[in-house]
């Protein structure tokens, strides 16, 4: 787990709540999942988009099985991974927005 500055469950509450963008570079990514570190590396563009599509697929598939804990936020519910599944996806596509 990483520390954050604020108790878990105010931080989970914040992130998935308060009606606001997430910042970009607000949160470093754990190296496990930066794609500059140890994440997938970029091949092109066909190739990412479907493997996008088959992890968003497998993503909501898993969540019929039991909640994992998030690496930041902890516990979290079906419902929360759902909401944090929307706002991540809506944070991503954001950037390739502006």
């Amino acid at each position: 787990m990483v520390a954050i500055p604020m108790p878990r469950p105010v931080m989970k509450w914040l992130a998935l709540q308060v009606p606001l963008h997430w910042p970009q570079g607000g949160v470093k990514s754990p190296p496990e999942v930066a794609q500059d570190v140890d994440g997938t590396r970029q091949v092109d563009f066909e190739s990412d988009r479907a493997a996008l599509l088959s992890v968003v697929e497998q993503f909501c598939n898993r969540l019929l099985d039991p909640c994992a804990p998030h690496p930041f936020f902890g516990d979290m519910t079906a419902n929360d991974w759902w909401r944090w599944g929307y706002l991540h996806t809506d944070h991503h596509l954001r950037q390739f927005g502006r």
